[in-house]
């Protein structure tokens, strides 16, 4: 049994929230890189131009990339061979997200639903735990801006529509997401299990790396296809009109009921911020 200290997960949440609002990952970079080559929009180019050259002021100056600096998400893969030792995990994460939120000036944005009050210190973090083999302690931290999130859906699609009628459900979902996620965006799809499981597997697809290929060669012909289909769609960058309206599609598909067919997109715009230590 391997002992990880509570101090150590609060210290290393705090660090990976700040560095995911700061520090826009090597992948994004380098696909909105090549989207402002292949955008034929000048106008696109130009926000592609000052997309790329806020995320250079951000890491250089140590300040967030956009005034929302989400809702704390955090992805914990744990060893069944890990023991936490001066506290209970959970409450570790809660405090590292108090910590970096304070520490990294970072906005708090989680409210109470009915009167708006907001928690003060952007806790409770929406946490989503899974039991692996092993001695060691994986977390991702990934800030959820608003604006993106609430152009997400979830749907109970008829069985019968199958593949086709799944992708055009997709595609009619960023349609009418128009520009409110700040395009370009990066679409999530979650495919199966039940209605809370397609909406998990939909925020864990948009943890992979652009540029990344799905394992399984139907889901990635598949993105490949629904990417092409959204950008044919002509939003743009920031809605402005133009070629590139998303920089990926990223599909994660699990069985389901036979009298099911959940299906969710969790729409992730630009600034798709996600950082992770392994302890």
């Amino acid at each position: 049994m391997r002992e990880i200290g509570f101090e150590k997960i609060v210290e290393t949440v705090s660090r990976l929230f700040i560095e995911a609002n700061t520090e826009l990952g090597e992948d994004v970079l380098d696909a909105i890189r090549k989207a402002k080559d292949m955008e034929e929009s000048p106008t696109g180019k130009e926000v592609l131009a000052e997309l790329l050259e806020n995320a250079r002021i951000a890491k250089e100056e140590q300040v967030p990339m956009c005034q929302d600096t989400g809702l704390a998400v955090v992805f914990v893969e744990m060893g069944q061979d890990v023991h936490i030792v001066g506290g209970h995990l959970y409450e570790a994460i809660q405090e590292g997200v108090r910590r970096g939120y304070r520490d990294g000036y970072l906005r708090k944005s989680a409210c109470h639903p009915f009167t708006r009050a907001n928690t003060g210190d952007n806790t409770p973090a929406i946490i989503h735990m899974e039991l692996v083999p092993g001695d060691r302690l994986k977390i991702i931290a990934m800030p959820k801006g608003g604006g993106s999130e609430n152009m997400s859906a979830v749907a109970m699609l008829t069985p019968s529509v199958g593949k086709p009628g799944i992708m055009d459900y997709v595609v009619k979902r960023v349609k009418e997401a128009g520009s409110n996620p700040c395009p370009p965006v990066i679409v999530g799809v979650g495919i199966g299990g039940t209605l809370e499981k397609a909406a998990i597997l939909a925020k864990r697809a948009l943890l992979r790396r652009l540029g990344s290929s799905n394992p399984d060669p139907e889901l990635d012909q598949m993105e490949r296809e629904l990417l092409e289909r959204i950008n044919d769609l002509g939003i743009g960058p920031q809605g402005y009109g133009g070629r590139i309206t998303a920089l990926g599609v990223f599909i994660e598909m699990m069985p389901c009921h036979i009298a099911s067919l959940p299906v969710a997109v969790n729409i992730q715009c630009h600034a798709a911020r996600h950082k992770e230590a392994v302890l």
